[in-house]
Protein backbone atom coordinates (compact mmCIF):
# COMPACT_ATOMS: atom_id res chain seq x y z
CA UNK A 1 0.00 0.00 0.00
CA UNK A 2 1.62 3.84 -0.98
CA UNK A 3 2.19 6.28 1.38
CA UNK A 4 -0.37 8.50 2.81
CA UNK A 5 0.69 11.55 3.66
CA UNK A 6 -2.26 13.59 4.48
CA UNK A 7 -3.04 10.87 7.07
CA UNK A 8 0.49 11.07 7.95
CA UNK A 9 0.27 14.93 8.67
CA UNK A 10 -3.35 14.96 10.44
CA UNK A 11 -2.42 11.75 12.78
CA UNK A 12 1.18 13.87 13.78
CA UNK A 13 -0.81 17.14 14.20
CA UNK A 14 -2.86 14.68 17.00
CA UNK A 15 0.36 14.17 18.36
CA UNK A 16 0.23 10.40 17.14
CA UNK A 17 4.17 8.93 15.85
CA UNK A 18 4.46 7.30 12.85
CA UNK A 19 4.99 3.57 12.62
CA UNK A 20 8.85 2.69 11.80
CA UNK A 21 7.58 1.61 8.16
CA UNK A 22 6.04 4.71 7.41
CA UNK A 23 9.06 7.00 8.95
CA UNK A 24 11.17 4.56 6.62
CA UNK A 25 9.03 5.62 3.42
CA UNK A 26 8.66 9.09 4.21
CA UNK A 27 12.61 9.58 4.41
CA UNK A 28 13.17 7.69 1.61
CA UNK A 29 10.76 10.21 -0.34
CA UNK A 30 12.29 12.75 1.18
CA UNK A 31 15.85 12.36 0.48
CA UNK A 32 14.56 12.15 -3.34
CA UNK A 33 12.87 15.75 -3.13
CA UNK A 34 15.98 17.45 -1.05
CA UNK A 35 18.67 15.49 -4.02
CA UNK A 36 17.63 17.96 -6.50
CA UNK A 37 18.16 20.74 -4.30
CA UNK A 38 21.10 23.19 -4.76
CA UNK A 39 23.04 23.71 -1.66
CA UNK A 40 21.54 27.58 -1.50
CA UNK A 41 18.44 27.42 -2.50
CA UNK A 42 16.51 30.32 -4.03
CA UNK A 43 12.80 31.95 -3.11
CA UNK A 44 10.83 34.54 -3.14
CA UNK A 45 9.13 36.69 -0.40
CA UNK A 46 6.52 36.74 1.20
CA UNK A 47 7.78 34.25 3.53
CA UNK A 48 7.70 33.29 7.61
CA UNK A 49 11.28 32.24 9.18
CA UNK A 50 11.47 30.28 12.09
CA UNK A 51 14.40 29.42 14.14
CA UNK A 52 15.34 26.60 16.59
CA UNK A 53 12.78 24.35 17.87
CA UNK A 54 14.45 21.32 19.41
CA UNK A 55 11.99 18.78 19.75
CA UNK A 56 9.34 21.10 21.43
CA UNK A 57 6.64 19.86 19.49
CA UNK A 58 3.16 21.58 20.99
CA UNK A 59 5.34 24.98 20.06
CA UNK A 60 5.86 24.09 16.57
CA UNK A 61 1.94 23.46 16.53
CA UNK A 62 1.57 27.19 18.01
CA UNK A 63 3.47 28.38 15.29
CA UNK A 64 1.66 26.64 12.64
CA UNK A 65 -0.72 28.39 14.55
CA UNK A 66 0.32 31.96 14.68
CA UNK A 67 1.67 31.78 10.83
CA UNK A 68 -0.69 29.92 8.91
CA UNK A 69 -1.31 26.56 7.87
CA UNK A 70 0.84 24.94 5.49
CA UNK A 71 0.34 25.28 2.13
CA UNK A 72 -1.24 28.99 2.61
CA UNK A 73 1.69 29.86 4.14
CA UNK A 74 5.64 29.74 2.76
CA UNK A 75 7.71 28.67 5.92
CA UNK A 76 11.34 28.57 5.86
CA UNK A 77 12.78 26.60 8.84
CA UNK A 78 16.67 27.66 9.57
CA UNK A 79 17.55 24.15 11.58
CA UNK A 80 17.72 22.37 14.93
CA UNK A 81 14.46 20.69 14.65
CA UNK A 82 15.48 17.66 17.24
CA UNK A 83 16.90 17.45 20.57
CA UNK A 84 16.51 19.14 24.08
CA UNK A 85 13.12 18.83 23.83
CA UNK A 86 10.52 15.95 24.70
CA UNK A 87 9.35 15.79 21.29
CA UNK A 88 12.07 15.38 18.78
CA UNK A 89 10.55 12.64 16.75
CA UNK A 90 6.68 14.28 16.44
CA UNK A 91 8.54 17.27 15.52
CA UNK A 92 10.91 16.39 12.27
CA UNK A 93 8.41 13.75 11.38
CA UNK A 94 5.64 16.33 10.97
CA UNK A 95 7.96 18.68 9.20
CA UNK A 96 9.62 16.34 6.75
CA UNK A 97 6.13 15.09 5.83
CA UNK A 98 4.75 18.39 4.96
CA UNK A 99 8.06 18.69 2.84
CA UNK A 100 6.97 16.08 1.08
CA UNK A 101 3.45 17.52 0.34
CA UNK A 102 4.34 20.75 -0.47
CA UNK A 103 7.93 20.75 -1.41
CA UNK A 104 7.67 24.31 -2.86
CA UNK A 105 5.92 25.86 0.25
CA UNK A 106 8.16 24.45 3.10
CA UNK A 107 12.01 24.78 3.21
CA UNK A 108 14.24 23.24 5.66
CA UNK A 109 17.41 24.18 6.71
CA UNK A 110 20.51 22.38 8.22
CA UNK A 111 21.33 23.17 11.38
CA UNK A 112 24.10 21.73 13.67
CA UNK A 113 22.07 19.28 16.05
CA UNK A 114 20.93 17.57 12.39
CA UNK A 115 23.82 15.70 13.10
CA UNK A 116 24.28 11.71 14.35
CA UNK A 117 27.18 12.55 16.81
CA UNK A 118 25.31 15.42 18.66
CA UNK A 119 21.57 13.73 18.58
CA UNK A 120 23.52 10.83 20.64
CA UNK A 121 24.31 13.11 23.55
CA UNK A 122 21.60 15.45 22.90
CA UNK A 123 18.01 13.71 23.56
CA UNK A 124 16.86 12.76 20.18
CA UNK A 125 18.74 9.36 20.23
CA UNK A 126 17.33 8.12 23.25
CA UNK A 127 13.95 9.18 22.18
CA UNK A 128 14.06 7.50 19.63
CA UNK A 129 14.95 4.22 20.60
CA UNK A 130 12.60 4.79 23.75
CA UNK A 131 9.32 5.34 21.23
CA UNK A 132 9.97 2.92 18.76
CA UNK A 133 10.56 -0.27 21.06
CA UNK A 134 14.27 -0.05 22.02
CA UNK A 135 15.16 -0.12 18.07
CA UNK A 136 17.41 2.43 16.79
CA UNK A 137 16.18 2.33 12.98
CA UNK A 138 13.98 5.61 13.29
CA UNK A 139 17.19 7.22 14.31
CA UNK A 140 19.29 6.05 11.70
CA UNK A 141 16.85 6.84 8.61
CA UNK A 142 16.19 10.84 10.37
CA UNK A 143 19.94 10.77 10.46
CA UNK A 144 20.35 9.66 7.04
CA UNK A 145 17.67 12.44 5.90
CA UNK A 146 19.41 15.05 7.76
CA UNK A 147 22.60 14.51 5.10
CA UNK A 148 20.72 15.69 2.54
CA UNK A 149 19.18 19.10 4.05
CA UNK A 150 20.41 22.01 2.22
CA UNK A 151 22.61 24.58 3.92
CA UNK A 152 21.23 28.06 2.76
CA UNK A 153 18.38 30.42 1.25
CA UNK A 154 18.49 33.29 -0.43
CA UNK A 155 15.21 35.44 -0.19
CA UNK A 156 14.75 37.46 -3.29
CA UNK A 157 18.70 37.26 -4.02
CA UNK A 158 19.11 40.13 -0.95
CA UNK A 159 18.67 38.36 2.32
CA UNK A 160 20.72 35.41 3.08
CA UNK A 161 19.56 32.65 5.38
CA UNK A 162 21.76 30.44 6.86
CA UNK A 163 21.63 28.45 10.44
CA UNK A 164 24.56 29.35 12.32
CA UNK A 165 26.73 32.07 10.45
CA UNK A 166 29.86 32.80 8.18
CA UNK A 167 32.83 31.16 7.44
CA UNK A 168 36.33 32.21 6.47
CA UNK A 169 36.82 30.09 4.14
CA UNK A 170 33.47 31.03 2.88
CA UNK A 171 33.38 34.81 1.12
CA UNK A 172 31.09 34.54 -2.05
CA UNK A 173 27.90 32.26 -2.27
CA UNK A 174 29.35 30.14 -5.21
CA UNK A 175 31.76 28.69 -2.90
CA UNK A 176 28.94 27.44 -0.42
CA UNK A 177 27.13 25.93 -3.67
CA UNK A 178 30.08 23.68 -4.84
CA UNK A 179 30.88 22.12 -1.30
CA UNK A 180 29.63 18.18 -0.82
CA UNK A 181 26.85 18.27 1.86
CA UNK A 182 25.34 15.11 1.55
CA UNK A 183 27.89 13.60 5.21
CA UNK A 184 27.99 13.86 8.74
CA UNK A 185 28.96 17.23 9.67
CA UNK A 186 32.82 17.57 9.97
CA UNK A 187 34.35 18.80 12.89
CA UNK A 188 36.12 21.51 11.10
CA UNK A 189 35.59 23.34 7.75
CA UNK A 190 33.39 25.42 5.93
CA UNK A 191 30.18 22.93 6.46
CA UNK A 192 31.36 23.17 10.37
CA UNK A 193 31.79 27.11 10.77
CA UNK A 194 28.43 28.15 8.44
CA UNK A 195 26.24 25.42 10.66
CA UNK A 196 28.03 26.53 14.07
CA UNK A 197 29.80 30.03 14.17
CA UNK A 198 27.66 33.28 16.05
CA UNK A 199 28.34 36.90 15.63
CA UNK A 200 29.72 38.90 18.07
CA UNK A 201 29.35 42.48 18.51
CA UNK A 202 32.63 43.29 20.21
CA UNK A 203 34.62 42.00 16.89
CA UNK A 204 35.35 43.20 13.27
CA UNK A 205 36.75 40.12 11.73
CA UNK A 206 37.06 36.76 13.14
CA UNK A 207 37.33 35.11 16.15
CA UNK A 208 37.62 31.59 18.37
CA UNK A 209 33.92 30.34 19.56
CA UNK A 210 33.27 29.25 22.87
CA UNK A 211 31.15 26.23 20.97
CA UNK A 212 34.28 24.27 20.62
CA UNK A 213 33.17 24.70 16.71
CA UNK A 214 32.80 27.07 14.17
CA UNK A 215 33.90 31.10 14.46
CA UNK A 216 32.49 34.30 16.20
CA UNK A 217 33.07 36.79 13.63
CA UNK A 218 32.43 40.55 13.46
CA UNK A 219 30.82 43.02 11.75
CA UNK A 220 33.70 44.21 8.85
CA UNK A 221 32.99 40.30 8.00
CA UNK A 222 29.34 40.55 8.05
CA UNK A 223 29.40 44.16 5.88
CA UNK A 224 32.36 42.20 3.13
CA UNK A 225 30.17 39.24 2.50
CA UNK A 226 27.06 41.23 2.22
CA UNK A 227 28.93 43.37 -0.07
CA UNK A 228 30.53 40.77 -2.35
CA UNK A 229 27.26 38.86 -2.56
CA UNK A 230 25.41 42.07 -3.32
CA UNK A 231 23.11 41.38 -0.14
CA UNK A 232 21.65 43.29 2.33
CA UNK A 233 20.83 41.03 5.33
CA UNK A 234 21.96 38.32 6.90
CA UNK A 235 19.30 35.88 8.95
CA UNK A 236 20.00 33.10 11.07
CA UNK A 237 18.90 31.38 14.57
CA UNK A 238 21.30 28.75 16.59
CA UNK A 239 21.55 31.19 19.43
CA UNK A 240 18.84 31.36 22.12
CA UNK A 241 17.68 35.23 22.55
CA UNK A 242 15.64 36.31 25.65
CA UNK A 243 13.08 38.47 23.72
CA UNK A 244 12.62 36.12 20.86
CA UNK A 245 14.95 37.81 18.16
CA UNK A 246 18.21 39.70 17.81
CA UNK A 247 19.25 42.38 15.36
CA UNK A 248 23.01 43.88 14.93
CA UNK A 249 25.25 45.25 13.17
CA UNK A 250 22.90 48.26 12.22
CA UNK A 251 20.19 46.48 11.00
CA UNK A 252 22.54 44.09 8.50
CA UNK A 253 22.12 40.99 10.56
CA UNK A 254 19.48 39.37 12.81
CA UNK A 255 18.70 36.15 14.94
CA UNK A 256 15.23 34.75 15.09
CA UNK A 257 14.89 31.67 18.11
CA UNK A 258 11.68 29.73 17.56
CA UNK A 259 11.67 27.61 21.03
CA UNK A 260 9.66 29.74 23.94
CA UNK A 261 10.56 29.19 27.34
CA UNK A 262 14.07 26.69 25.95
CA UNK A 263 14.64 23.25 27.77
CA UNK A 264 11.36 24.21 29.65
CA UNK A 265 13.19 26.44 32.20
CA UNK A 266 14.70 29.29 30.34
CA UNK A 267 11.62 31.74 30.23
CA UNK A 268 12.33 33.26 27.29
CA UNK A 269 9.36 34.37 24.79
CA UNK A 270 9.92 32.57 21.35
CA UNK A 271 9.60 34.69 17.57
CA UNK A 272 8.87 33.91 13.73
CA UNK A 273 9.65 36.54 11.32
CA UNK A 274 7.85 37.46 8.49
CA UNK A 275 9.12 38.60 5.45
CA UNK A 276 7.04 40.49 3.04
CA UNK A 277 7.25 40.92 -0.73
CA UNK A 278 8.65 44.18 -0.20
CA UNK A 279 11.45 42.60 2.00
CA UNK A 280 10.15 44.19 5.18
CA UNK A 281 10.72 42.06 8.33
CA UNK A 282 8.28 41.56 11.11
CA UNK A 283 9.06 39.31 13.99
CA UNK A 284 6.27 38.05 15.91
CA UNK A 285 6.87 37.28 18.97
CA UNK A 286 4.72 34.35 21.32
CA UNK A 287 5.20 32.54 24.68
CA UNK A 288 5.22 28.89 25.37
CA UNK A 289 1.89 26.43 24.11
CA UNK A 290 0.26 24.91 27.47
CA UNK A 291 1.67 21.22 27.99
CA UNK A 292 -0.22 18.00 29.30
CA UNK A 293 1.61 16.40 32.70
CA UNK A 294 3.09 13.90 30.36
CA UNK A 295 4.82 16.97 28.64
CA UNK A 296 6.61 17.73 31.60
CA UNK A 297 10.09 17.35 32.82
CA UNK A 298 10.08 14.13 35.14
CA UNK A 299 7.55 12.43 33.48
CA UNK A 300 7.75 8.67 33.89
CA UNK A 301 7.31 8.38 29.88
CA UNK A 302 9.92 11.27 29.17
CA UNK A 303 13.26 9.49 27.86
CA UNK A 304 16.43 10.01 29.77
CA UNK A 305 18.42 13.24 29.40
CA UNK A 306 22.04 12.82 28.95
CA UNK A 307 22.84 16.06 29.57
CA UNK A 308 21.56 19.50 31.80
CA UNK A 309 19.48 22.40 30.11
CA UNK A 310 21.71 25.34 29.77
CA UNK A 311 21.76 28.31 31.80
CA UNK A 312 19.50 31.33 29.85
CA UNK A 313 22.66 33.71 31.10
CA UNK A 314 24.64 32.28 27.93
CA UNK A 315 24.44 32.76 24.56
CA UNK A 316 27.57 29.72 24.05
CA UNK A 317 25.52 26.13 24.38
CA UNK A 318 24.58 23.40 21.69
Amino acid sequence: MGLDVDSCIERLKRGEILSEAEVTQVCLQVREVLSDESNVVNIEAPVTVIGDVHGQFYDLLEIFHIGGPSPFTNYLFLGDYVDRGHHSVETISLLVCLKLRYPERIHLLRGNHESRNITKTYGFYAECVHKYGGQAQVWREFTALFDYLTLAVTINDSIFCVHGGLSPSILHIDQLRALDRFEEIPHEGPLADILWSDPDTELLGFGRSQRGAGYTFGSRVVDRFLYVNGMAHILRAHQLCMEGYLVLFNDRLSTVWSAPNYCYRCGNVASVLNVDPYLQRDFITFEAAPMGASDLPGSKDEPARQQPAPSPDSMYFL
